[in-house]
């Protein structure tokens, strides 16, 4: 018999949000896990409010919208906004009622910046990390580091003369009027954005574009591929071995020696030595272009260096992810601290995907 083509929709539900999805999703392992870390975080964000006033978006809600806007890749708060307003799934993840309206994207835009005030960022990845069905996953022995390029939100036309001597722009032009930088010379210490001014003029290698661009640095744990640390700066030629650095002191602090593998760009004599003597062995590439390596027989005749060597290009997986699916590649902020939150975030977002798999292969 066919059913027939009714438009009118019930003027009542009873099926509760929960009953909507189904017992298998991937999302409710993630859920588990994202409300276990937002609950240790309750003092923080209780120091980011004032005890009186109107109620603003809660920030449990927020992080968790957030969460799901990595993960469909949803490239606006416009659109996210519009996929909660229908979109069961999303409300349920959230945790919001059917009948509550969606926040205006506005609203929703100006409570988030509230969150970069308190790191907050970083302290969720941290608290992802130290649930102890997480934290039997991780290696405290051995890392990887790598850099990643983040281009900046400005374009070209923006960068001037910091000396204001640019040449002003042509009658009827319009904001966005044709230029023409041929046989122009730029550097970062003549030249700045006017769009964003901690971007910096950057190019990967040779016969590479230059771009407007930060460096954003994750350190993976080698163990399982998990990012347990992430930072954004400026981008400059030492940027990455600093970073790394900065991130690989305090898992040093301790009496057997740890290991961290890296690429050739962080082959150089000051880096190993100060990794030899934070008692962290220097498992990385040796780059023999016109030069001798820092790194030499002591290290790589041992066949952890070999291991260290291959498992270290996974952390690509999660810069891929980070910039491709949770939409880094080129940031929708400006200003390095909020390029930097957005891509910390982004990096305990890439976690939280793949834990659940993990999670339950260990048992």
């Amino acid at each position: 018999m066919r059913g027939g083509d009714n438009r009118m929709g019930e003027l009542f539900s009873y099926v509760d949000l929960e009953a909507r999805v189904r017992r298998d999703h991937p999302l409710r392992a993630i859920r588990t896990i994202v409300n276990e870390a937002l609950s240790t975080l309750e003092r923080e964000f209780a120091a980011l409010y004032s005890p009186i006033g109107r109620p603003s978006i809660p920030p449990e809600k927020l992080l968790r919208a957030m969460l799901l806007q990595a993960f469909y890749s949803i490239r606006s708060e416009r659109l996210l906004m519009e996929r909660l307003e229908y979109d069961l799934l999303f409300r349920w993840f959230v945790g919001i009622g059917v009948d509550d309206a969606a926040w205006d994207h506005s609203v929703f835009s100006k409570n988030r910046d509230r969150l970069l005030e308190g790191d907050i960022a970083a302290k969720f990845l941290a608290a992802v990390l130290a649930q102890p069905k997480v934290k039997k996953l991780l290696s405290s022995d051995h890392f990887s580091v790598d850099g990643t390029l983040i281009e900046a939100w400005a374009s070209m036309k923006s960068v001037k003369p910091k000396d204001g001597s640019g040449e002003p722009p042509a009658p009827g032009g319009g904001r966005n009027a044709e230029a023409d930088f041929h046989g122009q010379k730029r550097s970062n210490d003549t030249h700045a954005s006017t769009t964003d001014p901690d971007a910096r003029l950057y190019r990967k290698g040779k016969g590479k574009e230059t771009k407007l661009c930060f460096i954003g640095h994750g350190l993976m744990e080698n163990r399982h591929g998990l990012l347990v640390d992430a930072c954004l700066t400026r981008a400059d030629g030492h940027a990455e071995r600093v970073a790394a650095l900065h991130m690989i002191e305090p898992r040093a602090d301790r009496p057997t020696a740890i290991t961290l593998g890296a690429d050739k760009a962080y082959d150089a004599e000051d880096f190993v030595n100060e990794l030899r003597s934070m008692n962290v062995t220097p498992h990385v590439a040796q780059n023999t272009s016109g030069r001798s390596s820092a790194i030499d027989g002591r290290t790589t005749r041992h066949g952890g260096y070999a291991v260290s060597q291959r498992i270290r290009k996974r952390i690509e997986e999660a810069f891929g992810w980070i910039k491709t699916v949770a939409g880094q590649e080129k940031t929708r902020f400006r200003g390095r601290e909020r390029v930097g939150w957005a891509f910390t975030f982004a990096a305990a977002a890439y976690n939280l995907v793949r834990l659940p798999k993990l999670i339950a292969e260990a048992g």
